[in-house]
């Protein structure tokens, strides 16, 4: 969506992130964490898992807007001493995600395989993400509360998988006997990416806990029990 409409992405993630920035000064707050993208930020990855001293070179506006909004971040500390903690979330899932979004895509196939659906993957499926469970994701954010160094951290597995593979792993967990349509890959998707979360270890004590194969039976209950 930032590719058909990079102003308004503009408006919503730059703007509105300075918004919060100014009402974080002018209110004399003294800690912000901002949910950055690791997913995003660095564009197409020199070497897998990236750490934070990855070249940064997005290829889609929403990844300029996130990088734009952490120098802000930085600039915000110097000037008027806003600390803060930037975490760079790979590709969050788990229950409570939108099954109808354009992002989530294993809420998105499991959904559709529940409902007997088609599942349309867009590539050859070959393309990686890393996936990391949402209950890691809110205790990496809980400990960031705490930090009180400000800088990124990377929130991720170090794991990349395949939509083929995700594709796989759920049709054995809802017996989905379908075969995938592959579309055209889509303008502005990141072909593999993983992140390397040892510094988020070092400095916060966090790493990833719960298991693929457990995140994605979660997700799959989830979904099947809610209406």
């Amino acid at each position: 969506s930032s590719i058909r409409g990079p102003i308004n992405d503009a408006k919503v993630n730059i703007l509105g992130s300075i918004n919060v920035l100014e009402n974080c000064r002018r209110f004399q707050v003294n800690k912000i964490t901002f949910v950055s993208s690791g997913g995003a930020i660095y564009g197409e990855p020199k070497h897998l898992p990236c750490d934070e001293y990855h070249p940064v070179n997005p290829i889609s506006p929403y990844g300029a807007a996130k990088f734009t909004v952490e120098n802000y971040l930085h600039l915000y500390k110097r000037l008027h001493g806003l600390n803060f903690t930037s975490l760079r979330y790979a590709n969050v899932y788990g229950p409570r995600q939108d099954p109808k979004g354009e992002a989530g895509v294993i809420a998105i196939f499991a959904k559709t395989m529940l409902e007997g659906g088609n599942i349309v993957i867009f590539g050859d499926g070959y393309q990686e993400r890393d996936y990391v469970y949402v209950s890691d994701v809110v205790e990496a954010n809980l400990l960031a509360i705490d930090n009180e160094t400000s800088g990124m951290y990377n929130i991720g597995t170090g794991k990349g998988t395949s939509l083929n593979e995700i594709f796989l792993q759920l049709s054995s967990i809802v017996k989905y006997d379908k075969q995938p349509i592959y579309e055209p890959s889509r303008l502005g998707d990141i072909y593999k990416i993983s992140l390397d979360s040892t510094k988020a270890f070092k400095e916060l004590g966090w790493k990833p806990k719960v298991s693929q194969k457990d995140g994605l039976k979660n997700t799959v209950e989830y979904l099947m029990n809610s209406k």
